[in-house]
């Protein structure tokens, strides 16, 4: 018997009739485990093995090789820092340096009060606008040491309840890749990504 919500329990359905073989859902289904309990529990990666038929081993050796997957409770905000070589040339070091000194939370780790957790990731395919940062998967391009600072103040002064890329940019960013032409008013409700069927994504005008 699935101890998801019967929301979740729904919206498993619908992105299983996606797909000719139940188990080619395993990933989605992964995401909306951690969106379920906040992060991937062994109960969560049972319950996607039963919904897709496939043996909880199978399902870990997934979430295992993907760093998005995470398998500890992180923070209500997730600030991800590109250090691959673009972000690196440019300052995407220091910008890292600046968030884990700002927040007090070294990479890989997420501060007492549970509000953030840092880490440094690799290429994220925003090397026009490096150095990139992501908070919940939310991009911002061409983020300064001082700007990353004052993103971790923000964030834990405001608070927001989604956050939104666009709004991050006009705060935070600099430079970007190419004009991002249509605003985006729909964001990111906690630390994994926003996606429509997953039910994971919020709007800035109901936040």
């Amino acid at each position: 018997m699935s101890h998801w919500s019967e929301a979740t329990q729904e919206r498993a359905r619908e992105i299983i009739s996606r797909y000719p073989q139940k188990r080619s859902a395993v990933m989605p289904l992964l995401y909306l485990a951690m969106a379920e309990e906040g992060y991937l529990t062994n109960e969560g990666m049972e319950e996607v093995a039963a919904w897709v038929g496939i043996t909880p081993a199978q399902v870990q050796a997934v979430a295992s090789f993907y760093t998005m997957y995470k398998r500890r409770r992180t923070g209500q905000y997730l600030i991800s820092c590109c250090t691959s070589i673009s972000c690196m040339l440019l300052g995407g070091d220091d910008v890292l340096h600046a968030v884990e000194d700002e927040s007090g939370v070294p990479h890989g780790e997420t501060g007492a009060d549970g509000l953030l957790s840092v880490e440094h990731v690799e290429c994220i395919g925003a090397c026009g606008g490096a150095p990139a940062v992501q908070v919940n998967y939310e991009l911002i391009e061409g983020v300064t040491p001082d700007k990353a600072r004052d993103l971790v103040r923000w964030l834990g002064s405001a608070q927001p309840e989604v956050v939104n890329t666009d709004e991050m940019q006009e705060l935070f960013g600099g430079v970007r890749s190419f004009d991002w032409a249509i605003r985006d008013e729909s964001g990111a409700v906690g630390p994994y990504p926003a996606f429509q069927p997953l039910g994971t994504v919020g709007s800035e005008g109901n936040a």
